[in-house]
């Protein structure tokens, strides 16, 4: 067994060999007593750090054991500490322990038995309180460290404390976090009971992605890790993944996928549509020469039938255009400065509806590379669609910009009607269009033109409350904008 180490610091030599009998009295051989008789030589061996225990007498001379412990302090060394008195001095015996000390020994009432077990206890305890303080740090340092944002919540589910990387991702201040319920941060509240009841459940375990919504009102897809931490206490861990930026490169995907089958589609149909639509208008144009069409009746109708060809093959046309991807004249444009042009485009029409409008756009402007009569298309479209969908001298539309990662964002709100839920899914779909007049080509258009800008777009809608479009693009490089 390795032998410790103990520091005497004691004026009197006879109370140094006093204490070194009794330890190898009782403990042969596991204790090496060394021995200093002044304050100035007890800091020189403290400075080495080589000793596992101090016994420390209280009168040293001009100085007391309080100031050793104070030395202790001052230069962050946390060692086991015995204080000696002279005699049984409850006031100096709290300012001992108050100063750092493990424990404290009335030098008149020492004897072999009390002293091996004072030693001894100190030590255990030290080398407990030791271990508790590495794992303390180790979790502390993960907490800290992590990229994964982690919250602790009570039994109330509010939530009591968050690493950085939770700050981060909520973008919430951390007293306002604080005073949050894990309630607040779900972007669905359906979502919230189901959440809450597994929580809660024999199991106490959720694995689940959801949608939460930062201290700014931004959807983040998330990976929700959360179990119960401390039964007696009811606190609660949460370990949140951020996959924003992988689900959004799965959306991306998937849109492009489903536009390109879209657009196969659309050439398919107009290869087999116009074809026959050609034969029948000939035979149209050919009845129109002959004496079936000198009657009233057969004019009529063979002007119905030629009219009605001329409308189908108009929308052939506009599904082609709507779903084909084209060249763009990419150039480095302001986003700021592309919304206030479409806003321009828009103005009669926001002003006959008596529409408020609500720009809370970034400072600076932030750069895309677009084509500027491609994207005011979209970007028209998506705000002729929110004022139609107000009543008139009663609505808002709200326009933000900011960045972040490397994307650009743009949300247009408005606080129309709403879309029911079943129809969220076919919104970008050629010829769907809740409109009594219109193609339901508008949105199909505006999705492309989004997608060959390299962007992505997505909607929310609450009934009676109101739609949001959210559109994103890469930012330009500092590189590219520079030299734009």
């Amino acid at each position: 067994m390795n032998k410790k180490h103990i520091l005497m610091i004691d004026d009197d030599e006879d109370d140094f060999f006093l204490v070194n009998a009794l330890l190898q009295d009782i403990s042969p051989d596991q204790y090496v007593l060394q021995w200093v008789s002044s304050y100035k030589e007890a800091l020189l061996l403290i400075a080495s750090r080589i000793h596992d225990l101090y016994l420390v007498d209280y009168r040293l001379g001009a100085h007391t054991g309080i100031d050793v412990l104070h030395h202790f302090r001052h230069i962050g060394y946390n060692a086991p500490v015995i204080i000696f008195t002279g005699k049984g001095d409850y006031r100096i015996d709290q300012e001992a322990m108050l100063a750092g000390a493990s424990d404290y020994l009335v030098k008149s009432e020492i004897n072999a038995s009390l002293l091996e077990r004072a030693v001894r206890y100190t030590l255990d305890k030290y080398a407990h309180l030791s271990a508790i303080e590495k794992s303390e740090m180790r979790y502390f340092s993960i907490f800290e460290k992590s990229n994964d944002a982690i919250l602790l919540a009570d039994c109330e589910h509010k939530i009591v404390a968050a690493n950085p990387a939770a700050v981060r991702l909520l973008k919430y201040e951390e007293p306002n976090l604080y005073s949050s319920y894990l309630s607040g941060l779900f972007a669905e509240s359906s979502h919230i009971q189901a959440f809450i009841d597994q929580l809660c459940s024999e199991q106490g375990v959720v694995q689940q992605e959801y949608v939460f919504r930062s201290a700014e009102g931004q959807p983040l897809d998330v990976l929700v890790n959360a179990s119960l931490l401390d039964e007696k206490k009811q606190l609660y861990l949460c370990i949140i993944q951020d996959v924003t930026e992988r689900k959004r490169k799965t959306r991306e995907k998937q849109q492009q996928e489903k536009f390109a089958i879209t657009g196969r589609i659309a050439r398919l149909i107009a290869h087999e549509v116009r074809n026959p639509l050609t034969n029948i208008l000939l035979a149209v144009s050919e009845l129109k020469t002959h004496a079936i069409a000198e009657t009233e009746d057969s004019q009529l109708y063979l002007d119905i039938m030629e009219r009605n060809c001329h409308r189908i093959n108009q929308l052939v046309t506009e599904l082609l255009e709507s779903t084909r991807m084209f060249e763009l004249n990419m150039l480095p444009q302001g986003l700021n400065v592309l919304i206030g042009k479409a806003l321009q485009l828009a103005a009669d029409r926001l002003q006959l509806h008596d529409i408020r409008v609500i720009r809370q756009l970034s400072e600076p402007d932030i750069q895309i590379m677009a084509d500027e009569d491609k994207l005011l298309i979209a970007l028209l479209n998506i705000i002729i669609n929110g004022v139609e969908a107000m009543r008139a001298g009663d609505g808002t539309l709200s326009i933000h910009t900011w960045h972040e990662q490397g994307q650009v964002f743009v949300r247009i709100t408005d606080t129309g009607s709403g879309i029911p839920k079943e129809n969220l899914s076919k919104l970008f779909e050629p010829f769907f269009t809740s409109k009594t007049k219109g193609t339901g080509l508008g949105l199909t258009a505006t999705q492309n033109i989004i997608l060959n800008h390299k962007g992505e777009i997505s909607v929310e809608s609450t009934p009676g409350e109101g739609t949001s479009f959210l559109i994103s693009f890469p930012a330009v490089p500092p590189s590219e904008e520079t030299h734009g």
